[in-house]
């Protein structure tokens, strides 16, 4: 089944993405409005959506200073659709992408299971004396 390229989501993609998130550890939770905001805010997104009917089945998300760095987010394939090459079709968008032809640094977090696959561009784990660090807001 051909996909095609999104780079905006109409209305009805933004619910299936929120739907995508709500089947992920790490995104689950996430609330339809803040999407709509995080989605306003991000400065490039990915999709691939079915050919026909539009339906999304694969997402990553960009945030970047077009120079130094792009944080590489939220890197997901519907379910039913793994194992199709969607995740690398993902990165390839990403790395290939005129306005990121110039970043310096790409990172972005997974899950240790996932590093081979993430390898396979490049992307390294073991950073030197770099340490990731998070602050946890309350809300």
């Amino acid at each position: 089944m051909p996909f095609k390229k999104v780079e905006k989501l109409n209305e009805q993609q933004i619910i299936q993405l929120h739907k995508l998130y709500q089947n992920e550890w790490w995104t689950k939770g996430r609330t339809l409005p803040d999407v709509k905001k995080m989605l306003r805010h991000t400065d490039i997104i990915f999709a691939l959506c079915e050919n026909q009917s539009g339906k999304l089945i694969a997402f990553a998300r960009v945030l970047t200073d077009r120079v130094y760095k792009a944080l590489i987010l939220d890197v997901i394939v519907e379910t039913d659709y793994r194992s199709q090459g969607l995740g690398k079709q993902l990165m390839e968008m990403i790395l290939d992408h005129p306005q990121l032809s110039q970043i310096k640094h790409f990172e972005l977090y997974c899950l240790p299971e996932l590093v081979p696959f993430y390898k396979k561009w490049g992307f390294q784990d073991n950073l030197g004396r770099a340490i990731a660090m998070r602050y946890n807001r309350e809300r």
